[in-house]
């Protein structure tokens, strides 16, 4: 069975899967990875549930990840080639993060080589200058 690597929350897990044409993912998984539990009701995390067409969902051999990233509002990029896909935050997880004004933390290296973390500089202003060569 052929393994897939899933980038999800800032995280990295390897998967395996039938089909990487249309990659599934075990119940188990999904509670264990992303903490949604499939219930009669819907998908569940605490006291949230939301409600999913299960005949789309659930396939013989797990949850459909596109239909499940669908459900959760969260976009999803695959690409079979190299066996990776990317599950990226929800709408309301990118509009709390911009309510809130935090940058998320980051570790580079300056010109000499020792490494710096955004999260160092807290209260303090920070000027950050990015540059690309496209």
């Amino acid at each position: 069975m052929p393994t897939l690597t899933l980038l999800h929350d800032g995280r990295v897990d390897e998967i395996s899967v039938a089909d990487l044409a249309r990659p599934t993912i075990s119940p188990e998984q999904v509670e264990s990875l992303l903490g949604w539990e499939l219930k009669p009701e819907g998908l569940c995390k605490g006291y949230m549930c939301i409600p999913v067409d299960q005949d789309d969902l659930v396939r013989e051999d797990g949850l459909d990840l596109r239909v499940l990233a669908d459900a959760l509002q969260r976009p999803l990029v695959t690409e079979e080639k190299h066996a990776v896909a990317s599950l990226g935050a929800s709408h309301h997880d990118r509009a709390e993060a911009l309510d809130s004004l935090d940058a998320p933390d980051f570790t580079l290296p300056d010109l000499a080589g020792n490494l710096h973390s955004l999260s160092d500089e807290r209260g303090k202003k920070v000027l950050l200058v990015a540059y690309a060569s496209w």
